[in-house]
């Protein structure tokens, strides 16, 4: 059995390098080697949590909720841009920094919760490929399933023997197809620039509007992007030595974010506003394959085919996303290392079991949303103190204006979070 390392090094200079870390970095590089980390940790905003929850917003609001996804757009780049700066700085994830930190009992806690949201969103994002299996060639789900559990620990296996640089390829082109595949709808039927515009003016409908927002916010400010992306920077870039060579890698580093971020929320705007264009007084659109259905009658089957494509795209490249950032979690916190292939059965079991109930695949994805929502707090606050303490950041320091920003997030994303969790158990 693995042993846990129970050790604290609270001691730790900041940004000091440990044995098991990537090599300094010692020579410039091109600035497109510098890119790509931010576009891998990207296809969490896409994942088909995100699809159930647009969907339904188009559908049910059409573009009254627009604003919510503008919104966590915005957050989120702040988010991951602070995650990846903790990776830059320090050369360690957040895992690690508050395994470093944490004593053992905490650590072991943290854990726990941290493991459930990851295994959470790794259901969603299986249930997503197996639908998208359905929808193309009538796969049972729990066939899709297994498909989409073995084809994401092939590109898992692609992240060790130094072929990293292959899988961030791969996950990158899956998200150029995803984007084709769900933008493709608006080619057939344009949105009302008049209705989007007032889309973006923050207002609510009632009760159910809350939480859907809500529901938005948590498939859209995802924990486990946030633990993983801080790990990606450190393995892509290396212990980057202060100065003008980290002053580089974080100017590179805002714009990779920002550009994949942009594209990212791009795609989830044009889900809802297809939505919103195409199904509102159609029946069935409160399922992933009702919409769909109802996209392909509306728009004709090659919009429908295109849009099944995407959604296997998103369920093929964020299962092994999650995949992944569970592992960091647990070698962070526990400093224990998995297999991949124990890794990947640990989390593909139960959304087999799951799928073989017979339950609606897409409340489950819905379920997956509020689950996520209970681990939000957890990755976000840390975060903010982490990048904002001088003793572990010196000169990396937040600087006071973002210290006010990334709170007034963390507050915004937790409330609406516990909003989210009221109204699912009280029914509101």
């Amino acid at each position: 059995m693995p042993t846990i390392d129970a050790r604290r090094r609270d001691d730790d200079a900041p940004g000091e390098a440990r044995v098991d870390q990537p090599p300094a970095v010692a020579l410039p590089r091109p600035r497109g080697t510098l890119l790509g980390p931010a576009f891998v940790a990207a296809i969490a905003y896409v994942d088909p949590g995100n699809v159930a929850a647009n969907l339904t917003a188009g559908a049910q609001y059409q573009y009254l909720l627009l604003w919510v996804l503008v919104a966590a757009n915005a957050i989120a780049v702040l988010v991951q841009y602070l995650s990846a700066k903790l990776g830059i700085v320090t050369g360690r994830s957040l895992p690690e920094v508050l395994g470093d930190r944490l004593g053992r009992k905490r650590r072991l806690a943290f854990w726990g919760q941290a493991e459930v949201v990851a295994a959470a969103t790794d259901v969603a994002e299986i249930i997503g490929g197996a639908l998208a299996l359905q929808l193309l060639f009538g796969v049972p789900l729990v066939v899709g399933g297994l498909i989409t559990g073995a084809v994401s620990l092939g590109l898992l296996m692609l992240t060790r023997y130094r072929r990293g640089h292959v899988f961030q390829t791969i996950v990158i082109a899956l998200l150029a197809v995803l984007t084709i595949g769900f933008c493709a709808g608006l080619l057939f039927s344009p949105p009302s620039a008049g209705d989007m515009l007032a889309g973006l003016v923050p207002r609510f409908e009632g009760s159910q509007s809350v939480l859907l927002a809500a529901s938005m916010l948590g498939a859209t400010v995802m924990p486990h992007a946030v633990y993983l992306h801080s790990a990606l920077v450190r393995d892509h870039h290396g212990t980057v030595t202060e100065g003008a060579d980290r002053r580089r890698v974080l100017r590179a580093t805002r714009w990779d974010v920002v550009f994949a971020l942009v594209i990212a929320g791009g795609v989830n705007i044009a889900m809802l506003v297809l939505a919103a264009s195409t199904l509102p007084g159609r029946t069935g659109t409160d399922t992933i394959p009702g919409a769909h259905d109802a996209i392909a009658d509306a728009l004709g089957p090659v919009v429908g085919v295109l849009f099944a494509v995407g959604l296997l795209a998103s369920g093929l490249a964020s299962t092994s996303i999650g995949a992944m950032a569970g592992a960091e979690i647990m070698r962070g916190l526990l400093h224990v290392r998995l297999p991949l292939f124990v890794r990947r059965v640990v989390t593909l079991v139960p959304a087999l079991v799951l799928l073989a109930t017979g339950i609606s695949p897409t409340w489950l994805l819905v379920l997956s949303q509020v689950v996520l929502s209970f681990g939000i707090a957890f990755a976000l606050i840390p975060l903010v103190i982490a990048t904002s303490d001088a003793r572990l950041m010196g000169t990396g320091v937040n600087a006071r204006a973002t210290r006010v920003a990334a709170w007034a997030c963390a507050v915004v994303v937790v409330a609406l979070n516990v909003a989210l969790i009221w109204l699912t158990v009280t029914g509101s």
